[in-house]
């Protein structure tokens, strides 16, 4: 794995807000369907004829997830912290970015209560590979597979069938510190 280095972009502290018990954040992600490269949704790779494009490895599940976490704790989006015109992202494990969203939001001081997301594509069918997703972002997470959502659905005519969408809500909740 590539020693990548850490985003710079900061929010600064006296801009953010102690006093909120809880957050929302909520992500949205897509991407086109490309012969040739592995197809990773949520961590997991699938076994299909073509993955989804994108500067690192297309991971939309994670990649709206990673927006999500950034947005509830108003940090930078993840186009801003990992520039596609970046190449040091180029095929980069997508699971850097959820790192890098779960330390802002420990750093802010929440954690992540649960997930829920859904998944938009015509192919693969989700269902027989759900139950790995769950788990894997789950363990990326480092939440109990019960607080994490992972829901599919087929794009009904809407002329995306070449696509995978996905969307993400997190609830964070302050940490509790004990003095």
């Amino acid at each position: 794995m590539p020693n990548h280095r850490r985003p710079t972009a900061e929010i600064p502290p006296e801009t953010r807000s102690s006093k909120l018990r809880t957050r929302i954040g909520y992500g949205w992600d897509s991407h086109e369907f490309k012969r040739g490269i592995p197809l990773k949704i949520g961590g997991v790779t699938l076994p299909h004829p073509r993955g989804l494009g994108g500067h690192s490895d297309g991971d939309v599940l994670l990649h709206a997830i990673t927006d999500a976490l950034l947005g509830a704790v108003a940090a930078p989006d993840i186009g801003t912290l990992f520039s596609p015109s970046d190449s040091e992202w180029k095929g980069a494990d997508s699971a850097i970015f959820l790192a890098e969203a779960l330390r802002r939001v420990r750093e802010a001081g929440y954690a992540v209560a649960n997930l829920d997301s859904t998944l938009i594509l015509a192919a693969p069918k989700i269902g027989p590979h759900s139950a790995r997703i769950r788990a894997r972002v789950a363990e990326l997470m480092g939440l109990p597979a019960d607080c994490v959502g992972v829901k599919a659905k087929t794009p009904e005519g809407m002329g995306t069938d070449n696509a995978a969408i996905a969307h993400a809500v997190v609830l964070l909740e302050k940490k509790i510190t004990r003095r």
